[in-house]
């Protein structure tokens, strides 16, 4: 066998015996860890039986901003207190404002979001609420939106899929 061969040989077994199985096995689990922290924000509060919003307006700016994501506890409607944050349905949407007296009674809130100078001009009723607003997290609402859509459902299930393939090529290389 000549000089060259044996090196090349040696060379491709330490390559591709060790070092390759390892590599692959490292960015598998990486990339599978990674999709799962990514999903950890959506699905634990979800888990823990809460709602979660994308604020998608600015009619609670400063203290919750456009691009924030709320997580909202369905507690009874007649244990808001004034100026609790709530969310409620309104339309074919989640609108999340303060509620500034909550009319037991008539079961019905009276909203308004920081940012608007009056009063929402409809009365929320019961039927309509979701929840109380228990935290806010700012910037993570573009992150929730394209992880919730197909397309981005597609993504983490195309990464999850090649983490798992490089941790079965690492397994098959390993022998």
């Amino acid at each position: 066998m000549s000089k060259r061969s044996r090196l090349s040989g040696k060379k491709r077994s330490t390559w591709g015996g060790k070092i390759l199985p390892a590599l692959c096995n490292i960015a598998g689990t990486l990339i599978i860890v990674g999709v799962i922290l990514i999903l950890i924000p959506t699905v634990v509060p979800k888990l823990l039986g809460y709602e979660i919003y994308n604020i998608t307006s600015g009619s609670m700016a400063p203290e919750i901003p456009i691009g924030s994501v709320v997580i909202v506890n369905p507690v009874e409607p007649s244990e808001i207190l004034e100026n609790d944050i709530i969310a409620y349905e309104r339309g074919n949407s989640v609108v999340v404002h303060r509620a500034v007296s909550n009319h037991t009674f008539a079961g019905e809130f009276v909203t308004k979001g920081d940012a608007n100078e009056e009063e929402d001009f409809i009365a929320v009723p019961y039927s309509d609420y979701h929840g109380l607003v228990i935290r806010h997290f700012p910037y993570l609402g573009g992150w929730l939106a394209m992880n919730t859509t197909r397309a981005g459902k597609l993504t983490l299930m195309a990464y999850l899929a090649c983490g798992c393939l490089l941790n079965i090529l690492a397994g098959i290389m390993r022998g």
